[in-house]
């Protein structure tokens, strides 16, 4: 009798750390790509030349496209082994001094049955994303002057 519960509770134990540890195999499979948002105090077309820079210098994609008319940056896929990644960002003025950035990076894993989109990225890589950005914003709005 002891010994089944000992079985039990190292089952137990083992399915949870299987569960933490998903995450880390390669992302939760996902219907719609996440999307995350930033505000920043620049003009639209400052910030969209700093997410294509952005973009182009952490390889999120390829053929890099920016939409001043739709305030959007746009990339294509772009491959690595059974992984795709593509982004997006939108620009929407809030105010007179305020844009918000809408970021969304799509992941894909190659399976069986066809391209997979999965969770890669967490509020965490984020906000670093964001970041970057920030750092490119200032250095267009160095640039400019």
């Amino acid at each position: 009798m002891v010994n089944k519960k000992y079985l039990l509770l190292l089952s137990v134990i083992l399915i949870m750390n299987l569960l933490a540890c998903a995450p880390d195999m390669g992302g939760v499979v996902i219907l719609k790509p996440d999307e995350s948002s930033h505000v920043y105090e620049a003009h639209e077309a400052v910030i969209l030349k700093a997410i294509a820079i952005v973009f182009k210098e952490k390889s999120i994609g390829t053929n890099i496209r920016i939409d001043q008319k739709n305030l959007r940056v746009d990339s294509d896929y772009s491959e690595s082994g059974d992984w795709r990644t593509k982004a997006s960002a939108r620009v929407k003025r809030l105010n007179w001094k305020a844009c918000e950035v809408i970021l969304a990076v799509t992941t894909e894993k190659k399976t069986k049955t066809g391209w997979e989109l999965r969770r890669l990225l967490q509020k965490a890589q984020y906000d670093t994303f964001f970041d970057v950005i920030e750092l490119q914003i200032y250095e267009e709005m160095a640039n400019v002057e």
